[in-house]
């Protein structure tokens, strides 16, 4: 299928099976049964929100079946899966068996753009194991900032179903996809995409590094303009080689370097273009500075170059890539500066929760107070350290599998003082800021990217950041 074409489906009294209540699973029960599914809704929690939920489903006439999401219901012609369910769930396995197709919620809003009378929006996708959401809302501000009706969507948070069965009339999709969203999109058909980096991540779900990335580069799958790559990373150029794309679909990579033909780089301070200009052997298109990214640490003036790409990829003027550039405001706790004192930076990058994202953290500070340390999810931390180990001040450890990333400091920076927390309890956070804080020296950078997932102390990174904060602007009222 083109990637403009859209696809029609006959719903009328056709089984079809939604695993999985939450952001995904209600709207696309909702959506299924409006045109004329008869759908039944299993899910494998039977809690009181799960029973509210299935409340309001029941009274619109839609079946839901809680406790249970292993048993294939009898008659089903289709599934459609929340992103999270991983492929060996024995829902799935009976379906294979019985030679039922499952979709995610990405495919059913692929599916169904267009079928509400609206003009179908073409999808700029980025995908990658670090900075999607952050690449997706620089993207959408370009787009914006060239007048274009658009809106970052996918795994960003804002349901792709509600926005392709909404009201808006969008020109283009600024759409941010997680591998497990790919790995449940066979016919996914983008205009154009990125992927930004590649590192083992969700390794258990996928069974394999090499899964893992074959699901990333699903999203260069049938490519009209332009598929956008890491020059740094060549998992991602590898990718694209074998991609199966529309015929004149081009290679665009991006570079913190000098850029050569067919990429976007960076030249004395400027973004460049030598990809979308008419002669890119000779000639370059200024796009921004670096200064107009922010924050302008490495890791995210590449996610910029790849917004640019994918913007001018789709016809945006070097104009709008300054000015929507200039635009963006980072998410809180992505390397979110907050506070100065003492001469000390403290900056809080609770988002980094793998090695992936806190080594481009790190690369962003030349001499650093590091507070890491929580649930490691299998990751190893000795590439890590040694990466980082000359701009370590000191370092300061919390949470429960701190002692692996201790051991890593021992064997490759044991020169570099280490404050271990035996604590895992939220309060730990306010005697980290307080140690990091007599580590650090005036123009020091104390900062949190913590390498591990928050939930062995917080609610989420949010949380953990937060307290980060919190904690941090405490200590500058007492120092006031």
């Amino acid at each position: 299928m083109g990637s403009q074409e859209v696809s029609t489906v006959d719903w009328q009294g056709k089984h079809v099976t939604v695993a999985g209540l939450g952001v995904s699973g209600i709207p696309a029960a909702r959506a299924l049964h409006e045109r004329g599914a008869l759908v039944t809704v299993v899910n494998d929690g039977d809690d009181e929100r799960a029973r509210a939920q299935a409340a309001e489903l029941e009274a619109l006439g839609i079946t839901v079946r809680l406790g249970d999401g292993a048993t294939l219901p009898p008659s089903t012609e289709l599934i459609v899966t929340a992103p999270g369910w991983q492929p060996d769930k024995p829902l799935f396995l009976a379906a294979a068996e019985a030679g039922v197709d499952i979709w995610g919620d990405v495919e059913l809003a692929w599916r169904l753009r267009g079928d509400n009378g609206k003009k179908a929006a073409p999808w700029l996708a980025v995908t990658g194991t670090n900075g999607k959401t952050t690449t997706v809302r620089m993207l959408a501000s370009i787009l914006e900032a060239a007048g274009l009706r658009t809106a970052a969507v996918g795994n960003i948070g804002v349901s792709l179903l509600d926005a392709v069965l909404g009201d808006q009339e969008y020109d283009v999709l600024a759409v941010e996809l997680s591998s497990y969203q790919l790995h449940w999109a066979p016919s996914l058909r983008a205009h154009s995409a990125a992927v930004l980096n590649l590192a083992p991540d969700h390794l258990d779900w996928h069974g394999s590094m090499e899964a893992y990335a074959a699901d990333k580069g699903r999203v260069y799958e049938g490519n009209t303009v332009a598929c956008v790559y890491n020059a740094a990373d060549p998992a991602t150029e590898n990718l694209v080689r074998e991609a199966d794309v529309e015929e004149g679909c081009r290679a665009i990579g991006f570079t913190l370097g000098a850029p050569g033909p067919s990429q976007l780089g960076v030249v004395d301070g400027i973004l460049v273009d030598r990809a979308f200009v008419k002669n890119r052997q000779k000639q370059a298109q200024e796009l921004a500075e670096v200064s107009d990214v922010n924050p302008p640490a490495p890791h995210n003036i590449a996610n910029a170059l790849a917004a640019a790409a994918l913007a001018r990829a789709f016809g945006v003027e070097p104009a709008a890539v300054r000015d929507g550039l200039r635009n963006f405001r980072p998410d809180a706790h992505r390397i979110e500066h907050v506070a100065d004192i003492d001469g000390v930076a403290y900056v809080d990058d609770s988002k980094a929760t793998n090695t992936h994202a806190t080594e481009a953290s790190l690369a962003a500070y030349d001499s650093i107070v590091w507070i890491a340390g929580g649930l490691a999810k299998g990751a190893t931390f000795d590439e890590l350290v040694t990466g980082a180990a000359k701009r370590l001040r000191g370092v300061v450890l919390m949470g429960a599998d701190r002692a692996l990333i201790h051991e890593a400091l021992t064997r490759h920076a044991p020169e570099v003082p280490v404050v271990d927390l035996d604590r895992t309890d939220t309060g730990a956070m306010s005697e980290a800021v307080e140690h990091a804080a007599r580590l650090a020296r005036p123009g020091d950078t104390v900062l949190l990217a913590p390498a591990c997932a928050s939930m062995d102390m917080f609610t989420n990174y949010n949380k953990r950041g937060e307290a980060f904060a919190d904690a941090v602007r405490a200590r500058a009222e007492t120092s006031a």
